[in-house]
């Protein structure tokens, strides 16, 4: 679709899938932000929560299996938007999709090397209890686990077997602390307190305002859904194979995530004693009141925090893979530069080294306020669904039967997906924004209308400063793809009449002998 093939097609469907869950992967997502279920809604939430947004994330699924299926490319969001929208308005709608897209991959794989840097803090402070856990050393940790995941993906040719790898460790993970912790539990709460208890330590009277902040728990940890589409490049039948790894991600997501939670709370001795902990990892403790001892609790937690090193691996792969097709299309500053792939390594390099500088310096900005890092990873979540709404309203106002449909097709129902999906987007855009705890101060304010300010204004200054010219227009890329069909066209139609006159001339030659 006006693009060369830079990339090896070395991606099996369950190589594909492996990427997806390993990084939109449910279980780990609840353990990583317990402390945000537990305040704002406790078991109800999470326990209901997790049905609510797997439902929403199954919709989003059937969205983005549609449009990969109709219009497979490693762009995938924005690729769609510009072949969606009309003529006049392509351009800027894909630009505008494609930032929103990658601002949300950058504070995805933020959020998650935060998650992992502070669990081996934590497993550290939980063995030496008179340490004190200071930002600095969280810092530490998310900086560690960034780097190691930009050197694993270095090497592209390895990632297929390592995707599968971190797909079996994570269900192997899962299956090991489902079985151990119910077992080990010294006592285990009654069904009333797994279903029927809601805690709201949020300030916020009403416990519906309560909830739906809290639900961000539950939401962070399905985002990430586009992450197989940015791979269609990279695995043979990507319209037929993509769509599968996307659904199979929400399945898998959903039953891993649903029956952990359930374990967790029948086996958990208390709320209150997990909110306020040294670690800074509640479910750290909730491991160590069940296994009384330290050794145990930190092995539970190691399994946790290989899920989330392997979730991290997906990420940046996600993150590159976007990087890179969209400063191909013209899409970022110094686009010819990083728009290059490594032959050798197989791995756009370049659009790779990039993001993860970004996340780098995005981790910069724990050191200063906990609440505003905080704050992008709420954005990451919005900022995704803004991404995936665009493309979809293009399609809505075009007409879903004026469009070539793929193999994964789903009509009437697809139509209310993507209409769940534009509520969804409005619903998170505003309710997302509001204070998680009152009565609110600088220390706890949400800031998240700041990062959405901050990620417009840069959008809007490169745009007019660079964007709309360098920016490859729709036509331009129809024009590409056509050129080689028609030089084919050409040649067969000029060797054709080469042959008939070659035939002609044989012919003469044969009458005058």
């Amino acid at each position: 679709m006006g693009h060369s093939q830079d990339l090896l097609r070395n991606y099996s469907v369950l190589s594909v899938l492996g990427v997806g869950f390993s990084l939109a992967n449910a279980w780990f997502g609840i353990s990583a932000g317990l402390i945000t279920g537990i305040n704002s809604g406790g078991p109800i939430l999470i326990v209901y929560g997790l049905v609510l947004i797997a439902l929403i994330s199954l919709c989003v699924g059937i969205s983005l299996s549609e449009l990969v299926s109709a219009y497979p490319n490693a762009g995938g969001q924005y690729f769609w938007a510009n072949e969606l929208a009309s003529r006049r308005y392509a351009n800027f709608a894909s630009y505008l999709t494609g930032w929103f897209a990658w601002a949300g991959s950058i504070f995805t794989s933020a959020s998650i090397a935060i998650a992992v840097g502070s669990g081996g803090v934590g497993c550290w402070q939980l063995a030496h209890p008179d340490f004190v856990v200071r930002p600095w050393h969280v810092f530490l940790g998310y900086q560690t686990v960034n780097i190691f995941a930009f050197f694993f993906n270095c090497y592209g040719r390895i990632l297929p077997t390592m995707s599968q790898l971190t797909f079996w460790t994570s269900l192997l993970s899962f299956l090991i602390i489902l079985v151990i912790v119910p077992s080990k539990a010294p006592s285990h709460q009654d069904a009333k307190f797994v279903f029927a208890t809601f805690v709201n330590n949020t300030g916020w009277k009403n416990n519906g305002i309560a909830f739906i902040v809290g639900l961000i728990n539950p939401n962070w940890a399905f985002a990430g859904l586009d992450c197989a589409t940015h791979l269609a490049e990279e695995i043979h039948h990507p319209e037929k194979m993509i769509p599968i790894a996307i659904l199979g991600t929400v399945a898998i997501s959903f039953v891993t995530s649903w029956t952990y939670a359930i374990a967790l709370f029948f086996s958990m001795k208390d709320v209150d004693s997990l909110v306020d902990t040294a670690t800074g990892v509640p479910i750290l403790v909730l491991f160590y009141q069940i296994m009384r001892n330290k050794a145990g609790a930190i092995a539970l937690e190691a399994l946790i925090m290989a899920t989330g090193v392997g979730c991290q691996i997906a990420c940046h792969t996600w993150q590159s893979r976007l990087c890179w097709s969209f400063a191909r299309d013209g899409g970022i500053p110094c686009c010819s530069y990083f728009c290059k792939v490594d032959r050798r390594l197989n791995v756009p390099l370049r659009a790779h080294f990039m993001s993860c500088i970004l996340v780098a310096i995005v981790g910069c900005l724990y050191l200063g306020s906990y609440t505003a890092f905080n704050s992008m990873i709420t954005a990451g979540i919005v900022c995704l669904y803004i991404s995936y709404s665009i493309p979809v309203i293009c399609l809505l106002l075009r007409g879903r039967n004026n469009i070539p449909h793929g193999p994964f097709w789903m009509g009437p129902i697809g139509l209310l997906s993507n209409i769940v999906l534009l509520l969804w987007t409005s619903f998170t855009f505003i309710m997302y924004s509001f204070p998680p705890v009152l009565p609110v101060q600088a220390g706890n304010m949400n800031y998240v209308s700041a990062v959405y300010a901050i990620l417009v204004l840069i959008i809007v200054i490169d745009w007019f400063a660079r964007g709309r010219r360098e920016y490859r227009a729709q036509d331009e890329r129809h024009d590409e793809a056509a050129a080689p069909l028609l030089r084919g066209s050409v040649s067969e139609d000029g060797d054709d009449r080469v042959s008939r006159a070659q035939r002609a001339d044989g012919s003469t030659t044969a009458g005058v002998n």
